[in-house]
């Protein structure tokens, strides 16, 4: 039985023409700031980003953390939302690397400008200072939900009413690019620095970056390599990036038709809720404490590789590698596990 894997957009293949892309890259050693590959892309992500400049990391993560190391002091906090991706995924390295305490404002959908201008409020109460405000766009564990535009807006004028800077993990911001309609500038706007993952819905085997001012990324620079990131001969995957910047950007609207079409096919079982998916993730919640990994485990066995989204939900990801007929696949197969 052959397997469609919805674990994440990140087991996606890089395509063919990105591997004869990735073959031909024009490389350099990127420690000594040369690789014209990777020059070219951070020169071309922060162009559609309206920032200043970028650099090129091998992880979203560790260009959020970079963010946090750059814009913060130790003993600071952080806020965000509650259970975004930098609290829950990155495993405590605000704290670990940066000396940052993550505190949550909301829910997993976000929070509003109100709630972050009262948490600013109770510093006078003897609460950390809040070094650095931070948003996330698409909301992962909230299933791709795109973050409210105008309420963004609202959060960078609270913030910068307060002098905090403002950090945007845009790993999915292409998704919300395609799906919302609006430029990457526009939903960049918001933020001093933003980071992008080039290695989830563009399909590339590596790779993120993070963009801000020419001064805010002259210092991340500088910390990539003690944070272990900077790479030599990086042109090669840099050239990844430039072939999907060309060539996956627009077709994520497929992703997201056909994440809306798994969401119509098994919406209607009896063991979930499932809601209308705005992005190429679909959360299937079962009762409150009732695992997940009971579903998951047989839709392995009929070769759907899933994953529990929390301990009480399953998540179905589209990507690049899933076409059409995957889809009525999974539907089919699914639906008689679950049945």
């Amino acid at each position: 039985m052959d397997r469609i894997d919805l674990r994440s957009d990140t087991v996606s293949q890089p395509t063919a023409a990105m591997r004869e892309a990735m073959g031909r890259a024009d490389v350099g050693d990127d420690c000594y700031g040369d690789d014209p590959s990777v020059l070219a892309l951070e020169r071309r992500v922060a162009a559609l980003l309206d920032k200043q400049a970028a650099v090129f990391v091998p992880s979203g993560t560790m260009a959020n953390q970079l963010a946090i190391s750059t814009h913060t002091r130790p003993g600071d906090s952080l806020v965000c939302a509650a259970e975004a991706h930098l609290q829950v995924h990155e495993d405590a390295s605000a704290a670990r690397l940066s000396g940052v305490q993550a505190m949550a404002l909301g829910d997993r959908f976000g929070f509003d400008g109100a709630a972050l201008d009262q948490r600013i409020l109770e510093e006078r109460c003897g609460w950390p200072r809040v070094g650095l405000v931070c948003v996330e766009n698409t909301l992962g564990l909230a299933g791709g939900v795109i973050w409210d535009q105008t309420t963004l807006v609202e959060i960078a004028a609270i913030a910068r009413g307060h002098e905090r800077a403002l950090h945007l993990d845009g790993a999915r911001l292409w998704n919300a690019h395609v799906a919302s309609g609006r430029p990457l500038a526009e939903l960049a706007a918001i933020a001093d620095s933003v980071s992008v993952c080039l290695s989830k819905g563009l399909g590339c085997p590596v790779g993120s970056l993070l963009c801000g001012s020419g001064a805010f990324v002259e210092r991340a620079r500088a910390s990539r390599h003690a944070f272990g990131g900077a790479m030599r001969q990086a042109g090669v995957l840099a050239a990844a990036g430039l072939h999907a910047l060309d060539h996956h950007v627009e077709r994520l609207a497929d992703d997201h038709r056909r994440a809306r079409e798994l969401w119509a096919g098994l919406a209607d079982l009896p063991r979930w809720t499932a809601r209308e998916p705005e992005t190429n993730m679909v959360i299937f919640a079962l009762e409150p404490g009732e695992d997940a990994e009971t579903i998951c485990a047989p839709l392995r066995e009929a070769g759907v590789l899933c994953h529990p989204n929390k301990y009480s939900e399953l998540r179905l990801v589209v990507h690049l590698g899933i076409d059409d007929e995957d889809v009525a696949s999974v539907i089919e197969r699914v639906r008689a596990v679950v049945t």
